[in-house]
This record gives C-alpha cells, sequence and structure tokens, in this order.
C-alpha cells in the first residue's frame, strides 16, 4: 500500500473518530447555554459557615496586571477573617517584588508573602505555597487576572456539594479588540468554555482545570501530595490526578474572571508549545486512566488526546499536498471516511458560531464572520503542536517559559462594566 496513501487514511480515521466523539458534548454545552440555564446560585448558608478560602497568586515580573489583582482580591466581597492571600514573588528582576511588598505591609492580616531567589516555574511556585495554606478551599489566580464582584461566594456554593473536589471557573479575554491574533484567542476560549467544558459538565464528564481561575478543596489537595512542580502543564496534570483518583471537577460558567491572552504570534506560539507539550506529556503519564475504565477516565484520555489529533491534520495535509506528485489512487474507504470527516468539521463550525452568538451579551450575530477564518487558526495550532511534539522526541530541555503581560483592557464589555 501507498504509503501516503496510509497515513492519508490513519490521519483522517483518527479526526473523525475525535471530531464524531466531540460532537455530542459541543451540542450538549450550545444547547444548554442556548436555554439560559446558567445555575446562577445563591449561597444557602450564613457567611459564619462559609469556607475559609486561600487565594495562591503565583508572580514573576508582572508589575503592569498585579497590582489591580491584588486590589480586587483585597476588595472581594468575602469575610475577611475567611480569607488569605498568598503571593509567591518568583525572583522578579521589576517592581513586582516592591509592589507585592507594600501591599502584604497594607494587608498584614490577610497577605503571606513568600519570596524565592530562584525561579523554576509556576508550577514551582505552587507547590511552595502549598506548605503555607490554611483555607478549606484553594484558589489559584494568574497575575493578568481581574476577578468579578461575588467571585468567591459564587465559586463556594459549588462546594456546599460534598462530591465537587474542585471547580474551574470561566476566563475572558480582557484585551479580545487589541488585534487580530487576540481577537481569535478570545473566540476561542469563548467556545471552549461556554460550550466544550460547559457540555463536558452537563455530560458529568471530564472538566480540565486552566491554570487561573480554580479552586480544589484543601483535604484533597493535601491527599494528593499538592502539585507536581516538575512538570509544564501543573493544571491538567493535577486534573487527570483528580480524575485518577475518583475526584469530582465542575465547571462554573459564574464564576468569571478576565484575563490577558498574547497580542503577538512569537507569545502565542510559546505558550501554545508549552500547553501542548505539556499535555502529551501528561498523557503519556496518565494512560493508566483506562485501568479503570469509566466515562469520566476515557473522556479524560481523549480529551489529553487533542494534541495528537492536532499533529494527525498535519500529517493529513502533508499526505493530500502529496498526493498531488504520488498518485495515490484512493478507494471508496479513503473517500467515504474524507467527505464524512468534512461534514462532521462542518458541524462543528456551526455549533462554534453558535456559541459564539449566545456566549456574549448582548448577543453577536456578526461573531459569524469569524468562522471561515477558524481553519487558518487551526492549522496554526497544528505546527505548533507538531514542534512541541519534536522537542518531546528530541529530548529538549523543559522550560517554563512565562507569557509576557502588557495590562491592555481593550474588550468593550469590560470597560463598560469597569
Amino acid at each position: 500500500m501507498n504509503p501516503f496513501y496510509l497515513l492519508a487514511i490513519l490521519a483522517i480515521s483518527l479526526l473523525y473518530v475525535w471530531t464524531l466523539y466531540n460532537i455530542p458534548i459541543v451540542v450538549a454545552g450550545v444547547k444548554h447555554l442556548r436555554s439560559g440555564k446558567n445555575k446562577k446560585k445563591t449561597h444557602t448558608r450564613g457567611k459564619k459557615s462559609l469556607p475559609s478560602m486561600s487565594i495562591i497568586v503565583p508572580v514573576k515580573d508582572e508589575e503592569k496586571v498585579v497590582g489591580r489583582l491584588l486590589n480586587t482580591l483585597a476588595k472581594a466581597d468575602y469575610p475577611e477573617d475567611k480569607k488569605e492571600i498568598i503571593i509567591v514573588e518568583d525572583g522578579s528582576l521589576d517592581k513586582t517584588a516592591e509592589i507585592c511588598t507594600k501591599f502584604a505591609q497594607e494587608h498584614p492580616t490577610q497577605v503571606k508573602l513568600l519570596r524565592r531567589s530562584f525561579s523554576d516555574g509556576k508550577p514551582s511556585a505552587l507547590q511552595t505555597a502549598f506548605k503555607h495554606i490554611n483555607g478549606e478551599i484553594v484558589a489559584v489566580f494568574d497575575a493578568d487576572n481581574i476577578p468579578e464582584s461575588g467571585f468567591l461566594l459564587k465559586a463556594a456554593t459549588y462546594f456546599e456539594d460534598s462530591s465537587v473536589a474542585a471547580v474551574q471557573g470561566r476566563l475572558i479575554a480582557v484585551n479580545e479588540d487589541e488585534n487580530l491574533l487576540t481577537k481569535f484567542v478570545a473566540q476561542e476560549e469563548s467556545f471552549r468554555c461556554e460550550a466544550y467544558m460547559r457540555g463536558k459538565d452537563v455530560l458529568g464528564l471530564f472538566v480540565p482545570l486552566t491554570g487561573s481561575c480554580y479552586f480544589v478543596r484543601k483535604t484533597v489537595l493535601n491527599d494528593l501530595g499538592g502539585w507536581d512542580a516538575k512538570v509544564l502543564s501543573e493544571d491538567m496534570e493535577l486534573a487527570a490526578r483528580l480524575t485518577k483518583n475518583g475526584h469530582k471537577i465542575r465547571y462554573a460558567s459564574d464564576v468569571k474572571s478576565w484575563q490577558e491572552y498574547p497580542a503577538t504570534v512569537s507569545g502565542f506560539f510559546k505558550q501554545r508549545t508549552r500547553w501542548f507539550r505539556g499535555t502529551m506529556e501528561v498523557s503519556f503519564r496518565y494512560g493508566s486512566l483506562l485501568k479503570r475504565p469509566c466515562k469520566e477516565s476515557l473522556d479524560a484520555e481523549i480529551t489529553l488526546a487533542g494534541p495528537f489529533v492536532l499533529i494527525s491534520c498535519l500529517l493529513g495535509y502533508f499526505a493530500t499536498f502529496s498526493s498531488v506528485f504520488i498518485p495515490m489512487n484512493p478507494d471508496i474507504t479513503f473517500i467515504s471516511l474524507a467527505n464524512i470527516t468534512t461534514l462532521f468539521t462542518f458541524i462543528l463550525l456551526a455549533l462554534a458560531a453558535a456559541a459564539m452568538i449566545f456566549s456574549e451579551k448582548p448577543r453577536k450575530i456578526s461573531n459569524i464572520i469569524w468562522i471561515p477564518l477558524i481553519y487558518c487558526y487551526w492549522f496554526i495550532q497544528n505546527f505548533v503542536a507538531t514542534y512541541a511534539l519534536l522537542q518531546i522526541l528530541f529530548r529538549r530541555p523543559r522550560k517554563w517559559e512565562k507569557t509576557n503581560k502588557t495590562g491592555k483592557t481593550t474588550n468593550c464589555e469590560f470597560n463598560c462594566i469597569h
């Protein structure tokens, strides 16, 4: 059999299975979103019975954004005696340490400032903070976040269910209108949160943690030993470990936080390379999830396979391009798979359009114009995922690179609220 033909068959088959599997999840998410069932809860207990919260903020060279986050956390609507802010200052070279020190001095009863002279990434910083946690619920926020009012009270309601071990809030781009790239990333994040992750939550599947605006029970963290300081995607690794140990993760669409996304191609490339490599390494480590088959563990494995699907797409494009020069003589199987995959891809794009329309208020029909350009954006990510895999295969050093933040707030909705 022609090797290019075989490669194309395998690539298309993987994409077909992955697409077919995810369509019901996205449908469930869009349907739930369309119905307006956001499940905005009100805490049923008095403030005295609220769980205590420990909010970890790992920072390094974040002078442009960390001040606004810390001020937001200090003003959060939550009993002061039940809230602590743990700042891990990770050897900054700018004015970050000065800003954090001043903030700690102004709020001595709420703030713990931990200083590290040597920085080896966010996962290690989180594990440093783990030793100093007092709260019943542990929250993690990146320095560029700006959580909405009442986020702690809303998060606390999910933990009234004793079976819930962790909660992932919704992230929204604060710099959506900065340029074309941030617009794409913002729309992708909106779709991922409000269609994909919402669908997973509705169906009781694996809900991944996304690095910021997430909450975990301290007792569960204690049992698991905290974060793994040696991985690149500590959020995905923790989510996989929670699932492996039978713990439940919820998606909370009403726990919202604004966050800055990369505005340059180089920043986007570095961030996604770290994400994809980290996710692939987690997938290698947690293949054992299938030893205890259930819908959550199966879905976790399929979710972790996402970067490999992107790589298969690139291989499929390569095989198709090669067919121009090398005759493949495709049979009915290849043609059928290609046509079915194309059909399901169009269905996913239609669902993405629906999610983009209903995930914003006021709802914008104009968001549909972004759909045709998603292919270009998807193609770029194919290359990034392939590059990340090559780093693993060639055993390149594992290096945690932070994404530079500018502090720009170009989202019209955010500026209207604030």
